[in-house]
């Protein structure tokens, strides 16, 4: 499990490689990943968008922008944490992925992001 702290936003990152919708013969590699984030500040945040950099082992960064996270967009009391699980698809066997999430204070109204840490994808047979 990878985690960061950014003004504080507390994010943490849990993967894992999915054999069942990979097809490796097909150069199809897909990945879950869980977000669990939270919430050290003394009042609300709401989480409106994020911007997710995906990078892959021969073709470059994809980059991925939108709003909220798996169809929400999540307000956070202090204290608070909030846990979604989603996917990628790489066409190769081993890649990256980080980004940022966008934040709006509900106190004042001052718009900030928190980093999402970099974490890897890698096909289980490359860790041998």
């Amino acid at each position: 499990m990878t985690h960061t702290q950014t003004k504080g936003i507390e994010i943490l990152v849990k993967n894992w490689f999915r054999e069942d919708l990979s097809l490796e013969s097909d150069s199809n590699y897909f990945y879950n990943y869980e977000i669990t984030i939270r919430n050290r500040l003394s009042y609300p945040v709401q989480l409106l968008s994020r911007e997710w950099h995906v990078v892959h082992l021969l073709f470059g960064v994809s980059t991925v922008r939108g709003e909220g996270v798996v169809g929400e967009t999540p307000t956070l009391m202090p204290g608070e944490e909030f846990t979604y699980v989603s996917g990628c698809e790489l066409v190769n066997s081993m890649g990256r992925m980080y980004g940022k999430f966008f934040f709006k204070d509900l106190s004042t109204e001052e718009l900030f992001y928190a980093e999402i840490p970099s974490f890897n994808l890698i096909h289980p047979p490359l860790l041998n």
